[in-house]
């Protein structure tokens, strides 16, 4: 390894190993959602549910007490976070030792950094992906032996990251074929693969959640179906609810629930939380009854539910109420969560001016995917153009599923799309040796 090579290397290390600790002294022990705190509850009385991914709440407790409560996942994630970035920047660092040791700076930059440290599924999910990515990266010209051990490890997390979101089942098969071709992406090939790949990828989640782990079925998607029919409603002005309703409901369902950020308006919002109540009274939630309520709405009223898709899309891409980063208290929701926490109080300053930019808007890293994908193309045959195209291809067909399964339109959701868009165009601007 040349002398400036091994600098580099080093100094990449050194900028990784302080942004871990930096990262740990702003969050710990992390920043707890509802979410983690549903499944930390679950753990504890080892209920698996798959609303929320049981595969998470048994990595969850398995390195529990390292640091029990939100503390041994925020170290995992962080760990992986910082791993992933240093690889990345190790292998940039061969053609362009300053494109890599821009890398770092760009994980500790907003909105990447923001949210490394708030216990989210879609945060994990997105690390394993990218450490995925990047232990391919680092491996594809080293000996045979090592890239395919990297590779073996690449497809288990690939694997780990479907069983955390099932919904990135169709995004799963164009990363697949990076970590099968790294040496050059084989469209072709992707082509051929990818139905195929991404049956096998739903089978082995329906082995792991419901064979091996037995977890109840709770119905998670059935909560887009309730989102769709209150669209389809209030666009057809047609309320396409089973079950009966009175004239004063059907009102409120066609004309003063429908909000396109979130299904939670028919959940757990006044004044239209009566929705969930009456279909889960009915025993109509969660039976074949509402799924043959939503095809008889989708067909009956086509364009309706374009409409209603279409603006969740426009919502979820470019809206400026979408929930960022998390900061409330889940006792009282109108209370900042780690108040007392002034180090976390300047981050959340510094997020809540640049809130109104579009680096935290979801079109604006779809776009940046995109373009990524565009630049890439033409040295696909290369090992930095498949895995520009492998990481931010997967991350396009990633977001763009959230037009037929979103039920909200938080910007966690395009994580993974500001994680591949960072490492995928400094990997395509470094120039080859």
């Amino acid at each position: 390894m040349p002398v400036s090579e091994r600098r580099a290397a080093l100094l990449i290390a050194a900028m990784c190993a302080a942004g871990f600790a930096l990262t740990l002294w702003v969050f710990w022990p992390g920043v707890q959602t509802f979410d983690a705190f549903y499944i930390y509850k679950d753990m504890g009385t080892r209920s698996y549910g798959d609303w929320q991914s049981p595969v998470m709440i048994v990595l969850w407790a398995l390195i529990d007490p390292i640091a029990p409560g939100t503390g041994s996942l925020l170290l995992l994630t962080v760990a992986l976070y910082w791993l992933t970035f240093g690889l990345v920047a190790g292998v940039v660092a061969r053609r362009s030792v300053w494109l890599a040791l821009l890398l770092p700076l760009l994980a500790m930059s907003p909105p990447a950094f923001v949210f490394v440290g708030i216990i989210w599924r879609d945060i994990l999910f997105a690390v394993t992906w990218l450490l995925a990515a990047a232990l391919v990266y680092a491996a594809t010209d080293r000996a045979s032996r090592f890239r395919i051990a990297a590779q073996t490890v690449a497809i288990a997390l690939l694997i780990f990251g479907v069983l955390l979101r099932p919904n990135s089942l169709a995004a799963a098969p164009v990363l697949l074929t990076y970590l099968v071709w790294p040496r050059g992406f084989p469209w072709k090939r992707a082509a051929m693969m990818y139905v195929p790949a991404a049956l096998a990828l739903f089978g082995l989640v329906q082995v792991i959640y419901y064979g091996v782990l037995n977890a109840e079925r709770q119905h998670p998607l059935h909560s887009i179906m309730v989102f769709d029919l209150g669209g389809i409603s209030h666009f057809s002005k047609d309320n396409v609810f089973p079950g009966t309703w009175n004239a004063d409901e059907t009102k409120l369902i066609t004309d003063g629930c429908y909000k396109p950020l979130a299904w939670d308006v028919y959940w757990t919002q006044e004044p239209c939380l009566f929705v969930m109540e009456r279909l889960e009274r009915d025993k109509l939630f969660g039976t074949p009854a509402l799924a043959e309520a939503w095809k008889n709405a989708t067909l009956k009223h086509p364009t309706a539910y374009l409409q209603h898709r279409a603006t969740f899309m426009a919502t979820f891409l470019f809206g400026s109420d979408n929930m960022t980063m998390w900061s409330r208290d889940l006792d009282d929701p109108d209370k900042i969560i780690f108040a007392d926490k002034p180090r976390l109080m300047e981050l959340k300053a510094v997020h809540d001016a640049l809130l109104p930019t579009p680096l935290f808007r979801a079109g604006t890293w779809l776009l940046v995917d995109i373009l990524v994908c565009l630049f890439a193309w033409r040295r696909r045959n290369t090992p930095a153009g498949a895995f520009a195209l492998g990481i931010c291809g997967s991350a396009i067909v990633y977001i763009m599923t959230f037009f037929t399964v979103g039920v909200a339109t938080d910007f966690r959701y395009a994580y993974w799309g500001v994680l591949a868009g960072m490492s995928g165009a400094v990997a395509t601007a470094a120039r080859r040796t």
